[in-house]
């Protein structure tokens, strides 16, 4: 059984500076984690839920690694939870196949920091966005772990603000942390 199961939900990978980062320094741990890139493995957007239940399975923990898209997850990553996350396995009558299972989420935003905050542009902070994840967890039973956030992913020049390659790098080697203080990577 391998420690931990990310399951990577990126519409546009290939142009995504700081995902591609992220999976490329979690290969490293080739031997511990599973990458799993749902857009690859879905493009037709009909998910096989008995075999992601199986994937989950053979892992400890699971990390749900995604851009915030429109203040919420991507639409397959959506469809993934509601397809997988089923009555029977994840919740219900013996559904206890996630009870005591790690859970994180790993997400990058476009916008600034200050701008999730309760005086920020959006008055709302990332966990108050992602606090159905945290729900959903929790009825599920699962572990739920912090969020692992970076911030100012924006490629859009008219931003007038975008992430570095430095601080990609860095958000690479926070994301490591992360995953090894909460125990889900060694």
């Amino acid at each position: 059984m391998k420690e931990t199961l990310v399951v990577v939900a990126h519409p546009d990978l290939a142009f995504s500076k700081v995902n591609q980062c992220w999976i490329n320094k979690l290969s490293v741990y080739a031997d511990q984690v599973t990458i799993h890139d749902l857009y690859a493995s879905y493009s037709s957007n009909v998910i096989n839920a008995v075999s992601e239940q199986i994937l989950i399975e053979n892992h400890r923990n699971l990390i749900l690694q995604f851009p915030i898209y429109w203040f919420n997850c991507p639409p397959l990553l959506k469809l993934w939870l509601d397809e997988v996350l089923t009555y029977g396995w994840a919740f219900g009558h013996n559904g206890l196949k996630l009870k005591n299972k790690k859970v994180g989420l790993a997400v990058s935003a476009g916008i600034r920091k200050s701008d999730y905050a309760s005086e920020g542009r959006f008055h709302a902070s990332l966990e108050d966005i992602l606090k159905p994840f945290e729900l959903t967890m929790n009825y599920v039973q699962a572990n739920y772990q912090s969020v692992f956030a970076v911030y100012g992913a924006n490629n859009e020049p008219e931003a007038g603000y975008g992430i570095t390659q430095e601080e990609i790098d860095n958000s690479a080697r926070d994301y490591i942390h992360w995953m090894k203080t909460s125990e889900m990577l060694k």
